[in-house]
């Protein structure tokens, strides 16, 4: 009797390395991105303390304007270049490799990873500032420039539509010589007077001489004398507004800076998450051991 034997093939399916459903290791990416941004809070609450202490609320006291400015500008630099490498390193770090590609598209995998870091922590900064979760991290790296600028060229050159339509009535009413006149009532149409001067760029010279008639009639000074009080007063409202407008030209100049400064800080630091990804990743290939202060401890 002839015997038969069957010989079955075992077949074992490779799982695991190969069933994916995404590239994109989404876990990997948030634990960098929250990484980078608890790093960059610390860092920009440590800078600010720091920049706190440089300054000082009196004059000449204290870091100067610009040197503040420049030492803002490279801290900032460092602050979010350092972050998003450490937030790219962990990610790089932590991504569970794909053993379906080579090499270099496993770069390029993990530098992919670390510009998701970066995008992830940049949106993150974002709605910090926007809903004001930052503090004071928020006005100082947000509007404080602008509007200072803002409120500054405001006050100066322009006038209400109220201030303006009270100067324009002041002036129909106006007689060739003021008559007794309350002390308030002369200061605050002097202060019409000035407003819409400054706003105007020229203060006439019917502006002028009704300003020497009413200081004379308010004081008892002579013509000649209330005329000279009357063109100092002008010159020192001109010189405090060119130095209002000078004050919000540097303010302007500053959030100009400000902006570009933290423009390219972005743009560097999305290189540096690029390469620090890499750099974890190769590191996650090659099991190199981290310093001694992360080993088990025994």
């Amino acid at each position: 009797m002839a015997m038969t034997e069957n010989t079955e093939a075992l077949v074992v399916a490779e799982t695991g390395s190969n069933e994916h459903t995404s590239y994109v290791d989404w876990p990997a990416i948030i634990a960098g991105a929250i990484l980078a941004s608890a790093i960059s809070l610390v860092l920009l609450a440590f800078g600010s303390a720091l920049g706190l202490s440089l300054t000082s609320p009196f004059e000449n006291e204290g870091l100067s304007a610009i040197g503040l400015a420049i030492a803002f500008g490279l801290w900032l630099v460092w602050v979010q270049v350092s972050s998003f490498m450490a937030g790219g390193y962990v990610t790089g770090r932590l991504r569970r490799r794909l053993f379906d590609a080579t090499e270099h598209e496993s770069d390029v995998r993990d530098g992919m990873h670390g510009l998701a870091v970066w995008g992830t922590g940049v949106v993150i900064g974002g709605l910090m500032l926007t809903f004001g979760a930052t503090g004071v991290l928020g006005i100082a790296a947000g509007t404080a420039g602008n509007a200072a600028g803002n409120a500054a060229a405001a006050a100066i050159t322009e006038l209400s539509d109220e201030d303006r339509i009270g100067y324009a009535v002041g002036s129909a009413f106006r007689a060739s010589a003021p008559g007794e006149t309350d002390p308030t009532d002369a200061r605050a149409d002097a202060t019409s007077i000035i407003a819409n001067g400054i706003a105007n760029g020229e203060i006439p010279t019917s502006d002028r001489d009704y300003l020497a008639t009413l200081i004379a009639q308010q004081t008892g000074l002579p013509e000649e004398e209330a005329q000279a009080r009357a063109d100092t007063l002008v010159s020192s409202a001109q010189a405090i507004a060119e130095e209002a407008r000078i004050v919000a030209e540097r303010a302007r100049k500053f959030s100009i800076v400000a902006a570009f400064v933290a423009a390219a800080s972005l743009a560097i630091s999305a290189v540096g998450a690029w390469w620090a990804a890499g750099w974890g990743g190769r590191h996650r290939d090659e099991g190199t051991v981290v310093p001694v202060w992360f080993d088990r401890l025994r």
